[in-house]
């Protein structure tokens, strides 16, 4: 497979799938736990109770394209933090 590197299904796991999908084929599991969970404005669709993020009714980790999507968040966010380091020196 093509960029297999990108996609990770385990039909083994108990919890699979985590979220209700149409096509399980096109569930991924590549980020069990999605790596920008921690920033505000991640872009998933997600809510605030209490101050806790429920990414409940985020796919976007788990869909096709979840791995380029993530990638280039985390290449922005780097970006604009790295322009903000040189701004204030």
């Amino acid at each position: 497979m093509e960029n297999s590197y990108k996609f990770y299904r385990n039909t083994a796991c108990k919890y699979f799938p985590c979220h209700k999908v149409k096509n399980e084929e096109e569930f991924s599991c590549l980020f069990c736990y999605c790596p920008l969970y921690f920033l505000e404005e991640c872009g998933g669709n997600h809510q605030n109770y209490k101050g806790i993020k429920d990414c409940t009714n985020c796919l976007i980790p788990h869909s096709p394209k979840g791995y380029e999507y993530i990638n280039n968040k985390i290449m922005e966010v780097n970006k604009e933090r790295m322009a903000k380091a040189v701004e204030d020196k």
